[in-house]
């Protein structure tokens, strides 16, 4: 950043006066930032006497302060040729580079003016403005501090300092330095107390690290000045919403808004405008926040800071291909639009065009180097494609006397974006003392998915299952194979087909019973909050039995963080022979529950942190034409993140519902499953 230290070059330029006319006129001018009229008076006196050197430096001032630059460099280097030893022109000479922006050569001369006085004030406080520009801002603070001890307490010494400090905090925080970025914010803070550029700085600090609460104390004593208040409160409110507190995020904002006036400066009513728009946004209130985006696109039309409040109202509607042209507007408007190269990476991730997704992501990179979210997002992408191991371990029992042992192995093996193998093994061991039965089974499948169209995915499995029971042992082939679609927005469906064995227990493992299955499941999500998940199942078994299987769910998402929801299931089966004393199978079965889960998903915990998930159901089921009888269900997990890679839980079921089990009711599990990414990052990248 460039100062201008009008004043002092000023008395520099007075005391080199030794012309008979008076200049005080033109002084006056530079002094008070009027630098049209100084440059029309020193061009006047130049007319008049064309050899003037203090005529010279003061016209070139004037028109470098006016920003032509170059021109300013021009006219100092020809003074400069004309009196090589004058230190003042020196002076003049090194500034004028500092506002062409040659830093490098500046850094150079000023060097060089320091080495032949190291007391010059105007030197060293240039110089390490110089620095300061190269971002090399140690050695910047140490040459503003031999500045201020030249002239102890100067205001514009002073106030490059502040900068000083801000910019070598900023160089933390983009690299990640946290705790150094906070030392120096505070200390700047010290030097200038309740700074409302340093709070700001901050308290974005405290919102990149996520340290919440800070931010929130630090935007509270931003509040004391009532010139920052709108800024304050839009601070107030991205700390709720970080928070997940959506209501108090969208109240503290409509605060802001509706202070609003026609004297309020225009960034300020584009940034309390836009947080309110954003708050709308989180709270689910599209058709309000459509509105509004509507109105500001008709007196505004194609602003970059309004077509990115569309993408992402869009985004938050799943309308991602709206949002992909938004964002590809505002990248024309401005290729390195930070909201307009990230913003279409989510938005093409929703897609499915994953490769696009790690480019404009890559994009935002070289624009704004280690910037968090941009490299979060690119490491969260990772994952995706990232090979991992997972083995999950259990224990199970029921009120048949029927016990169980088994432990499952999932690797996932992705080659590119599109391309992944699979392998899975199980083993499971079960036993009966009643009836003195026991087996044990071996499946182990390999197979691939691949995503055949952005919205389509295959995968397929196929493998054998060996039992090996009292009096039997067998082998069997198996096979999954399914096709994974999103139709439309908000809507999933799963075709396909499941060929396996009857496993349950001791006694359904010896009679070899071959379940082939074709299924699918169907889910609609909704913009208000409601959604519907519907799964079919069409069995026929080589017993020449049948079953048809149908369940239904209507839920309510009460809130995202942590996901909370309530609901309505409802299952219906039907077995063309009824066999009750191998296994249930019902010539109609009817059960109806209410049910409450709370989630907090392992994929957006962060590394060493606790994540979980509880499901309490309770309702009637109805078999053949007997009476209602009284069904629960609970499931639990809790588990720990250790790092990105790695992470373990227990989890643990108990239900009474009939169709949960071969045996009937009370069926208890209990486990325990680790996952493990292999790498760091994909294989292909």
């Amino acid at each position: 950043m460039t100062y201008k230290y009008i004043i002092v070059i000023c008395l520099i330029c007075i005391s080199s006066f030794v012309n008979a006319q008076d200049m005080q006129e033109g002084f006056t001018y530079l002094e008070t930032g009027k630098y049209a009229q100084a440059e029309s008076f020193f061009k006047s006196v130049l007319k008049s006497y064309p050899n003037n050197k203090t005529a010279k430096l003061c016209y070139g001032r004037a028109v470098g302060l006016q920003g032509e630059s170059e021109h300013a460099v021009a006219l100092f280097t020809e003074l400069l040729n004309t009196y090589p030893d004058d230190f003042e022109i020196k002076l003049n000479y090194a500034e004028s580079l500092l506002w062409n922006k040659n830093y490098l050569q500046a850094k150079d001369f000023y060097e060089i003016l320091i080495e032949e006085n190291s007391t010059s004030f105007p030197a060293l406080l240039g110089y390490a403005n110089t620095l300061s520009n190269l971002k090399i801002y140690d050695s910047a603070l140490i040459y503003v501090n031999k500045a201020l001890d030249v002239l102890p307490g100067n205001a514009n010494a002073l106030t490059s300092k502040k900068y000083i400090y801000l910019g070598y905090a900023y160089q933390n925080q983009q690299a990640q330095n946290y705790d150094e970025a906070e030392r120096l914010l505070k200390e700047n803070l010290s030097l200038f107390k309740n700074d409302a550029d340093t709070l700001i700085n901050l308290a974005n600090l405290y919102l990149i690290a996520n340290r919440l609460e800070a931010a929130e104390a630090t935007y509270n004593i931003l509040a004391e000045q009532p010139t920052y208040r709108l800024t304050t409160l839009n601070g107030l409110a991205l700390v709720a919403h970080l928070n997940g507190k959506e209501k108090k995020a969208l109240a503290i904002s409509q605060q802001a808004y509706s202070s609003l006036i026609s004297e309020t400066q225009p960034e300020l009513i584009q940034a309390t405008t836009e947080r309110y728009i954003q708050a709308l946004i989180w709270n689910k209130k599209y058709t309000e926040a459509d509105k509004l985006i509507s109105e500001l696109m008709t007196s505004q039309p194609n602003e970059n800071w309004i077509l990115a409040l569309r993408a992402t109202l869009n985004i938050y509607k799943s309308d991602f291909k709206k949002s992909v042209n938004d964002y590809n507007i505002i990248l024309e408007n401005d290729s390195t639009s930070f909201d307009g190269n990230l913003g279409k990476a989510n938005a093409l991730k929703a897609l499915g065009y994953y490769n696009d997704a790690y480019k404009a992501a890559e994009n935002t990179l070289t624009f704004y180097d280690k910037q968090k979210d941009a490299t979060h997002f690119i490491k969260t992408l990772n994952t995706n494609f990232t090979p991992f191991w997972e083995t999950k371990a259990y224990y199970s029992f029921d009120n048949g006397d029927n016990n169980a042992y088994a432990i499952l192995t999932n690797i996932e093996l992705p080659t590119s974006t599109t391309f992944k193998w699979l392998a899975q093994y199980s083993h499971r061991s079960t036993s009966n003392k009643v009836t003195d039965n026991d087996a044990k089974s071996h499946d182990l499948s390999f197979g691939l998915a691949y995503q055949m169209l952005p919205n389509v995915t295959f995968k397929g499995l196929a493998g054998v299952t060996s039992a090996k029971a009292n009096t039997h042992d067998y082998t069997q082939f198996v096979t999954d194979l399914s096709v994974h679609i999103k139709p439309f927005k908000l809507q999933v469906l799963d075709i396909g087909y499941k060929s396996e064995i009857q496993s349950f227990n001791a006694e359904l493992l010896e009679r070899e019973i071959v379940m082939n299955n074709l299924y699918a499941n169907y889910n609609l999500s909704t913009n208000f909050n409601i959604g519907w998940f519907t799964q079919y199942y069409y069995t026929w078994q080589n017993d020449d039995n049948t079953r048809n299987l149908l369940f239904t769910s209507l839920y309510y998402n009460i809130m995202s963080k942590p996901a909370l929801k309530v609901g309505l299931n409802y299952q219906y089966i039907t077995f063309k022979n009824q066999v009750p004393d191998i296994y249930f199978s019902p010539e109609k079965f009817n059960a109806v529950e209410i049910f409450a889960n709370i989630i907090k998903n392992e994929d957006i915990t962060k590394a060493k942190s606790w994540y979980y998930e509880l499901t309490a159901a309770s309702g009637l089921q109805f078999i053949e034409d007997d009476g209602s009888q009284l069904t629960y269900r609970i499931q639990g997990k809790l588990g720990y993140k250790f790092t990105e890679r790695a992470l373990l839980n227990i989890y643990g079921t108990q239900s009474n519902i009939a169709s949960a089990t071969a045996a009937g009711f009370n069926y208890t599990e209990i486990g325990l499953r680790f996952k493990w990414y292999l790498f760091d990052k994909p294989l292909f990248r």
